[in-house]
């Protein structure tokens, strides 16, 4: 299984991105997609999670500015983010809980995409 982010930029504070997030490989289904960050020198914290029945979950400091979608005929997440701040300069990392097999235990297993860079200039 391979997870493929994609479109981290540099942009203004103020400004908008769209993350866009493909889980490709032997995948049976898909319990939960998300997107996680890491700034410089801090620990990877949760940003936004989606599960398949369409329930979703913000960090605090991203409520009302970061919205995330999936299309799970896709196997696809997206991170759309608005109004963005310095302080959300980060790599941006895709992860999926998923089960390959049927066999698989019901839970799922974590699967980590190779992150994409966002940097917000103020």
């Amino acid at each position: 299984v391979q997870l493929q982010a994609s479109g981290g930029s540099l942009v203004q504070a103020g400004g908008s991105l769209r993350l866009s997030c493909a889980a490709s490989g032997r995948i049976f289904s898909i319990n939960l997609m998300g997107w996680y960050r890491q700034a410089p020198g801090k620990q990877r914290e949760l940003v936004a999670t989606a599960t398949s029945g369409g329930s979703t979950n913000y960090a605090d400091s991203v409520k009302g500015r970061f919205t995330i979608s999936r299309d799970n005929a896709k196997n696809m997440v997206y991170l759309q983010m608005d109004s963005l701040k310095p302080e959300d300069t980060a790599v941006y990392y895709c992860k999926a809980v998923l089960r390959r097999f049927w066999s698989d235990s019901v839970g799922g297993n974590d699967y980590w995409g190779q992150g994409t860079l966002v940097t917000v200039s103020s």
